[in-house]
């Protein structure tokens, strides 16, 4: 996209926030929406934009092959970088809705936490990585001629194996995981936190677990990357399970495409956090939790917390646990 169409995309939108007033009123009970459209994500966004006054600052990073916009939304403009990724997988929509009350709750207002949390950070989201199968409501990117090892033939890839930091982004062949590759380079966070979508599942007592989440497991991974993963890992963990959330280690793999596994190599703190679909009724509660976990760790790299974290504590996150019976039958993890 052209500097001259993304302004005027951008003039276009800011009238039409402007003239809807999309944001609830300050105090009111308002209900998340847990799937926004496309076009109403882009709103909302050139929104917090125009109300943030240009603290919260959005761009395409690129283009789906749908020709939908994947959009980066910065705040803060601090020495800790942390990038957060939403969405990479389109039937995984929680992460995206959690991220945006994040930008508007650090971006919004001038109160001293935020102009505090501002000046420490500067976090970067790649608001819903996978646009298109948002749209077509499945796990893939689109890509009709497409043949992977890792995806369907015929309808697209696992964007979330293809960030192989062998793989140029230019000669990868999932675009959107391209589109990220190409961001991390550019903006080479400290911290990378990765939001998807589980099945469900129980722990050792029977009790539900709402969330599972993971460092990278790749053994080439440094000992500095790795250990800030697991110190991010226990904090967005404490921070969850504070609000009533039961999370667990997620039984991930070693494999270099994952993103985890990926930007660990590249030397970022790389944590994973998979929140459960628990159905209709919980996904207020999962928004927020997720939410919680975004807060947490923007604030412990803000003041430099994390570091104080033991890494080991990560090892004692319990593991996951057994499928709900029948609950699983239509979802791939990670």
């Amino acid at each position: 996209m052209s500097k001259t169409m993304r302004y005027a995309l951008l003039s276009v939108l800011v009238a039409v926030v402007t003239a809807w007033g999309l944001v609830a009123p300050a105090g009111a009970a308002r209900e998340i929406d847990p799937r926004p459209s496309t076009e109403e994500l882009a709103r909302q966004l050139f929104d917090l934009q125009v109300r943030s006054r240009g603290e919260v600052r959005v761009r395409p990073i690129g283009t789906s092959n749908q020709g939908r916009p994947v959009w980066s939304a910065r705040v803060g403009h601090g020495p800790q970088r942390l990038l957060y990724v939403t969405q990479q997988h389109g039937d995984e929509p929680l992460g995206t809705p959690a991220a945006m009350e994040f930008l508007r709750d650090v971006g919004v207002g001038n109160d001293p936490h935020q102009r505090w949390l501002r000046d420490q950070v500067t976090v970067d989201v790649v608001v819903r990585a996978n646009p298109d199968g948002h749209e077509l409501n499945w796990r893939y990117n689109y890509d009709p001629d497409a043949d992977p090892e890792f995806g369907e033939a015929g309808k697209g890839y696992d964007i979330n194996r293809y960030h192989d930091p062998a793989v140029a982004p230019e000669d990868n062949p999932a675009t959107e995981a391209g589109l990220i590759q190409r961001h991390h380079a550019d903006f080479t966070p400290q911290i990378a936190v990765d939001f998807h979508m589980q099945g469900r599942y129980v722990d050792g007592e029977g009790r539900e677990i709402t969330a599972s989440l993971m460092w990278p497991t790749n053994p080439g991974v440094a000992e500095e990357p790795l250990n800030l993963a697991k110190q991010v890992s226990v904090v967005a963990r404490n921070a969850m399970d504070d609000g009533g959330a039961n999370v667990s280690q997620y039984p991930g793999g070693e494999y270099q495409g994952i993103a985890r596994n990926a930007y660990g190599l590249l030397g970022s703190g790389s944590v994973l956090i998979e929140l459960s679909d628990m159905g209709p009724a919980h996904e207020q509660f999962q928004i927020s939790s997720a939410l919680a976990s975004m807060h947490a760790i923007a604030n412990a790299a803000a003041d430099g917390s994390v570091h104080d974290v033991d890494p080991a504590q990560a090892e004692a996150i319990p593991p996951r646990g057994e499928p709900v019976p029948t609950a699983n039958a239509t979802r791939t993890d990670d």
